[in-house]
């Protein structure tokens, strides 16, 4: 019963995201973004989705017009040996970037 309850917290721990988001004005109508999140991986499933979907997702949401990403980030990253982290693994993932009109 202990194993049974331990098992259910360790899994709604790592059904658990955070992802935040940080805007920075330039201009009355342009600026910059940042936007992180992290994911848990467990044999491939990334839970409760993928660390670069949920940052483009926190882009997506908040509304900016012209909003392109100028650089995207995942850590860790292992290369060919990425595929060590889809059995257990926690990244993060970072996109940033520009957004509006500039004169």
């Amino acid at each position: 019963m202990i194993r049974t309850a331990l098992a259910s917290a360790l899994v709604a721990l790592a059904a658990t995201s955070c992802a935040s988001t940080e805007l920075t004005r330039e201009t009355q109508t342009s600026g910059t973004f940042e936007s992180t999140a992290w994911t848990v991986t467990i044999l491939a499933i990334d839970i409760p989705k993928g660390a670069l979907v949920a940052a483009r997702e926190n882009v997506n949401n908040m509304g900016l017009a012209n909003a392109v990403v100028t650089e995207t980030q995942v850590a860790p990253y292992l290369g060919w040996f990425d595929w060590f982290l889809d059995i257990l693994s926690v990244r993060r993932a970072r996109l940033r970037g520009t957004w509006g009109f500039e004169k």
